[in-house]
């Protein structure tokens, strides 16, 4: 099976995302990439779950770490009889596919393809870690493969020496959108929002756009409206954690207020994904709001006095009217339109 990371940045080759190996899950750590290069290991698979809750890695990391991580508890339980190993399979499944609430949706097709080829392998009389890692390697091929398309279609939409916004890092589509811009040779500049509070546009994106061979200029999340208004933003782009049949998004917060300064400066915003069957309108996202500690203090420092409060939701939702397409493998579909995309035939990506 020829791999779709080559030429990829190291954040994104598959093994520097999540990794099992010799009864152990290695997931690289991208709370704190690149200053320390640190993988956690896992040697349970609750150790992944929490590793996952805990954004060790992000994005669509924890897509590989669940198919990881199911290999790991099929692992634990390879001893026991055909039985036992499927119900421990089964809480596996369902423990990753929920370790975190707003893209459980997404975990749990990977949890439950994991559980199927498990299963089979099961009844064979095969090994079913061996099934279980090779379904993740598919898999992993397919959402590269698919995210390469949607990067075709995305620097259709940004012009020649352009510059371009991104918000938090949205994983394959930023090597891929890079991939694609080195293939056709475009001059690109990009400009990363931070992404308070761990920091992702700043650590990860610009990481990969840097070491991929392109102009990479961070700036604070408060910059986003100078920077729009005086170094010539040519577009906005995020990725999105859910694309909702009503043309609703959630992505990382702080999305939507980038969104609506495009739309005052009338800098166009791509969203990039493949949108949700199961999500139909914006009632059926759950925001998950997460650990204030973590926007009180930054890498074990605290950033201000005790007893001062804070809030984490860790997404909002950017709705259909602050968006100008919604990119997927298929093509831009307006955002008002996004259920179209399920009229045809769709290929698997998860």
């Amino acid at each position: 099976m020829e791999r779709q990371d080559k030429g990829l940045a190291y954040l994104l080759q598959y093994e520097h995302v999540a990794w099992f190996e010799n009864g152990m899950v290695r997931i690289l750590d991208r709370r704190i990439y690149p200053s320390v290069i640190r993988y956690v290991e896992c040697k349970d698979y609750r150790e992944v779950v929490q590793a996952i809750r805990d954004m060790v890695t992000q994005s669509a990391g924890p897509y590989t770490a669940a198919g990881m991580g199911m290999a790991l508890a099929a692992w634990q339980i390879r001893n026991a009889d055909q039985k036992e190993q499927k119900e421990f399979l089964k809480t596996a499944a369902e423990d990753i596919a929920t370790a975190r609430i707003t893209t459980a949706n997404r975990y749990r097709v990977i949890t439950s393809g994991c559980l199927q080829a498990a299963y089979a392998a099961i009844d064979r009389g095969e090994n079913a870690v061996e099934a279980i890692i090779q379904r993740t390697l598919e898999s992993l091929n397919r959402r590269y493969a698919t995210m390469e398309k949607v990067a075709e279609y995305l620097v259709d939409q940004i012009p020649e020496k352009g510059r371009v916004l991104t918000q938090c890092f949205g994983e394959t589509i930023v090597g891929m959108m890079c991939r694609v811009a080195q293939r056709r040779n475009r001059q690109v500049e990009f400009y990363h929002a931070e992404t308070r509070p761990y920091l992702q546009g700043a650590r990860l994106t610009s990481s990969v756009c840097h070491e991929m061979g392109f102009s990479s200029t961070v700036i604070t999340d408060n910059m986003v409206a100078y920077a729009m208004e005086n170094k010539g933003i040519s577009l906005f782009t995020s990725a999105a954690d859910t694309i909702a049949g009503d043309g609703h998004i959630a992505n990382k917060v702080g999305t939507m207020q980038i969104a609506i300064l495009a739309k005052y400066f009338h800098i166009p915003y791509f969203v990039t994904g493949i949108p949700d069957a199961d999500k139909r309108s914006k009632a059926d996202i759950i925001i998950e709001e997460r650990d204030p500690q973590q926007v009180l203090c930054y890498r074990g420092i605290n950033n201000t006095l005790p007893g001062v409060q804070a809030i984490y939701p860790s997404f909002d939702i950017t709705p259909p009217y602050l968006i100008d397409g919604v990119i997927t493998d298929k093509g831009v579909y307006s955002a008002y339109d996004v259920a179209a995309y399920f009229e045809e035939d769709v290929s698997q990506f998860y």
